[in-house]
């Protein structure tokens, strides 16, 4: 059978003939704001018998595959018979920079369009003819060539050839993943109770290309419950590619242990972890140019030999291999994982590189997502992340600064512009808007030309950043609607404006079209209707709850109601510190203590330290590197020769993903019923659920804080074996609307005795 490989002309021309340097992409970012507005510009110049955005495709053979390239031709210009493909380029940099030979990756382009229109219209030559524009002059350079057939054809088999040692290279170890997906067995002797459910159910939206919406207890081992039937849909020829998202280290490690696995019983893929930038850089600080990162100098010159030899070598390519590769080609570790995400077959990485419109890998053709699966785990987390990736902001100050900065230039003039608009709507003191402000966003799409041209001459880190800024809050404006608000924040001098997205469903929704299938996974996925409904969820969609697999006489469930309200928490310490030491002696062992902010776990931390000082504590600090947090879990240790007891914040670094298994943790106790701090942003987000028939205060208080106490309890029952205690601190708990909230192996509780503590 031939293989058919399918790519656009564009990134078939990239891939051959990109050279040089990483540069920080402020160029790149223009193009994206500025391109349609310069190529209806020129087109609107073109005569009546001309044609513009011309879909052009064709099938090249070439030895033993056929590659179907397409893409859009800009400009076709008719004299009679003659034919000229017009080829438009945005430029911010002079004209005169500008010479024929300057870019010969929009020379290839225009070439394959040429030669693939020829082809179909049996014409001996065409004029290739590239058209550049200066974005702030609007003044034109013209280059032609007057090519045959014979000539295109020539250039475009040379292309390909060129392109063929990646394909081979993937074509190979495309054939041995099907063939080792297709026989592959699952990985255990047995399932676990649910496991088989819920493996089936992900098998089953792949093969349906639907999305599952999958609430699976702690323990049911869902990670490879999601990964063992994406590999097995590869193997039936349903899936290309899979992408298994998380948003921390711990799961993504879960998922490489997976994968390894499989692996080791003898499946042959190639997986990649992506890395985030600033943890991967090899420099001291992350200045993508090539003055300051040898790894970025001259980066394009050798990326596409480093692709090729990690293909080649390597299956599972965690942040070690990258960065032995990325060292051996002298290439920028970061860059060079964002280029093989495109090549490998499945992807670790964090929820920004699908769902995020600033940083998501936008070279996945809606041709290869229709074969692409995303897995999302601890979707739950997906909530409050999409509305920082939806939401932006820009601050006056920045703007009065680069006024006075870059006095008596086209850029002062344009951050003046903004900042007295923002002194305007500070005087307006209309704060809260449902509406866009449209006439800020036409300011900041001025500034982002004139910060480019700067950008270009200058390394200035203020006009980078802020650049930056104005860039994002152009393109979150774009997606503005009635789930977005407006905000404004006023300091002193500082005018803080920000749009904000209330409700993510819509966004999340969108950037998720396309791929086959879209599993959407955690152990509190509860209550279902609330993370469906804010995960974009359609009413055809399919809904799994998976029970704990482990006896409910494993852990035992007790509710102390004191309240731990702001204003009743000085009063209930004593007696709550006193509650607490009697959990912890009810069983031996390594004990957790969830508290709902740092200043109330500091507080009960130095009453516990104070009443009772033999007992061995570690307490999380604020801002804790890696290696402070690996060695805070290494203290649970199953052997230790006196217990431990961790006080650590509820919905931090400890309480989600984090695995001590069998003896190293016998108990958990949770102090609060996890709920957000009351202000602004959620009372905003209250209101506006209530607005459209929500419970807005469940919505943007309960809910988000009891998903906290059911991840923080999940810690403790890890395996069959696991047992131990769960308290749960405060009156709340026994509330009908919380009770309701509890999973069914936490609702056999007990209620702790308050009168033996008051007496205490």
């Amino acid at each position: 059978m031939t293989n058919v490989v399918k790519i656009s002309v564009r990134n078939l021309v990239e891939y051959v003939y990109r050279s040089g340097s990483i540069e920080s992409g402020f160029r790149t970012a223009t193009t994206m704001t500025e391109g349609t507005r310069i190529h209806q510009f020129v087109q609107k110049g073109y005569r009546e018998q001309d044609e513009k955005e011309v879909l052009v495709e064709a099938e090249i053979p070439f030895e033993y595959f056929v590659v179907r390239v397409d893409g859009r031709c800009d400009g076709l210009l008719k004299d009679g018979d003659a034919i000229t493909i017009d080829e438009i380029k945005s430029t911010i940099n002079s004209l005169d920079e500008v010479q024929e030979a300057t870019h010969p990756v929009h020379w290839a382009q225009a070439i394959f369009y040429g030669f693939i229109y020829a082809g179909d219209h049996d014409l001996s030559k065409v004029t290739i003819q590239l058209t550049y524009v200066q974005v702030k002059t609007l003044e034109q350079k013209q280059f032609q060539r007057v090519m045959t057939y014979e000539e295109m054809e020539s250039f475009v088999y040379e292309v390909i050839r060129k392109y063929a040692v990646f394909l081979k290279v993937k074509l190979k170890q495309k054939e041995k993943r099907n063939k080792t997906s297709k026989i592959l067995e699952f990985p255990f002797k047995t399932y676990r109770d649910g496991q088989r459910r819920l493996a089936g159910a992900v098998y089953k939206t792949i093969a349906d290309k639907k999305t599952l919406f999958a609430s699976a207890s702690t323990g049911i081992g869902k990670t490879i419950s999601t990964i063992f039937p994406a590999i097995k849909a590869i193997g039936e020829g349903k899936l290309e590619k899979m992408f298994y998202l998380t948003a921390k280290t711990i799961t993504r490690t879960a998922a490489e242990e997976a994968f390894r696995l499989l692996i080791h019983h003898g499946l042959d893929i190639q997986v990649l972890t992506i890395t985030a930038k600033d943890k991967i850089c090899f420099q001291e600080k992350t200045i993508c140019t090539s003055e300051n990162c040898p790894f970025a100098d001259g980066f394009y010159d050798r990326i596409n030999g480093a692709v090729v030899d990690i293909l080649e070598q390597e299956k599972m390519m965690d942040r070690s291999v990258i960065e032995r590769y990325a060292r051996k080609h002298r290439v920028c570790p970061f860059e060079f994982s964002i280029e093989l995400a495109y090549a490998v077959d499945a992807v670790i990485c964090d929820y920004n590189y699908i769902f995020d419109p600033r940083v998501s890998l936008k070279r996945l053709m809606e041709e290869q997502k229709k074969k692409t699966a995303i897995l999302v785990d601890e979707a739950h987390n997906l909530v409050d992340r999409a509305r920082e990736m939806y939401s932006a902001e820009i601050h006056k100050s920045n703007f009065l600064q680069l006024k006075r900065e870059f006095k008596n230039s086209s850029l002062a003039a344009a951050a003046k512009a903004i900042n007295d608009h923002l002194l305007h709507v500070k005087k307006s003191e209309e704060y809260l808007r449902k509406e866009l402000d449209t006439g800020l966003v036409e300011l900041l799409e001025t500034f982002i030309i004139e910060a480019d041209v700067e950008l270009v001459r200058i390394d200035h880190e203020l006009l980078l950043n802020t650049y930056f800024s104005a860039q994002t809050f152009v393109k979150i404006a774009k997606l503005f609607n009635e789930q977005f608000v407006t905000y404004v924040e006023v300091h002193k001098s500082e005018v803080r404006m920000k749009l904000f997205c209330l409700d993510p469903s819509e966004q999340i929704l969108k950037m998720g079209k396309g791929f086959r299938a879209r599993v959407f996974f955690s152990a509190t996925l509860t209550p279902a209707d609330y993370y469906k409904d804010l995960l974009g969820g359609q009413s055809d969609d399919y809904v799994v709850s998976i029970p704990s697999p482990f006896a409910r006489e494993n852990t035992e469930i007790i509710i102390q109601p004191l309240s731990t309200r702001y204003r009743d928490r000085e009063k209930t310490m004593e007696p709550m510190v006193h509650f607490i030491k009697d959990v912890i002696d009810k069983k031996d062992g390594n004990f957790l203590i969830f508290f709902p902010s740092y200043q109330y776990m500091r507080n009960a931390y130095e009453q516990f330290t104070y009443n009772y000082p033999s007992v061995f504590t570690i307490i999380q600090d604020v801002g804790m590197s890696e290696v402070e947090r690996e060695e805070f879990l290494a203290e649970f240790k199953s052997e230790r020769a006196e217990r431990i007891v961790g006080f650590a914040v509820l919905g931090g670094i400890f309480s989600e993903g984090v695995d001590l298994k069998g003896e190293r943790l016998q108990g958990v106790i949770v102090v609060g019923v996890g709920m957000p701090q009351i202000g602004f942003e959620r009372n905003i987000m209250k209101d506006y659920f209530q607005s459209v028939g929500r419970n807005g205060f469940d919505y943007a208080y309960v809910y988000p804080g009891m998903n906290k106490v059911l991840q923080a309890g999940g810690r403790l029952i890890r395996s069959d074996s696991d047992t131990g205690v769960i308290a749960l601190i405060d009156d709340r708990f026994l509330q009908k609307k919380y009770q309701e909230l509890l999973p069914y192996e936490w609702q056999h509780f007990t209620i702790g005795m308050l009168k033996d503590y008051l007496e205490k």
